[in-house]
């Protein structure tokens, strides 16, 4: 699966909530540590989710997002590559439901 085919899912998931794709932006950065040139180099090159994550410099506290994602709990996965995955999923889920940056930026 690419980042390319999710991430205007995860634009219109947000956006429906009344966030912005600056916020969605945000998030991915704090995660990933990619900017937004990175972000839409990655969307135009239709990288996997495999290679999105090994290119990311993961932050160190993505180990605090914690919770259930489809059904799930993120920080039981066991498979590294899954559990990024769900980390950004959660994390878009958090926007949507509307909780402050600061509390979806752990420790920033």
């Amino acid at each position: 699966m690419t980042f390319a085919s999710v991430y205007p899912l995860y634009l219109a998931k947000i956006e429906k909530k009344g966030r912005t794709k600056d916020d969605l932006h945000q998030v991915i950065k704090w995660l990933t540590a990619f900017d937004e040139e990175q972000i839409h180099g990655l969307i135009n090159e239709g990288v996997t989710f495999e290679t999105f994550f090994q290119q990311a410099s993961l932050n160190p506290n993505a180990h605090l997002i914690i919770g259930v994602i489809c059904g799930y709990r993120v920080e039981e996965i066991e498979d590294p590559l899954v559990q990024q995955v769900r980390y950004l999923d959660k994390l878009v889920d958090e926007l949507a439901k509307g909780w402050k940056m600061e509390k979806i930026l752990r420790g920033s």
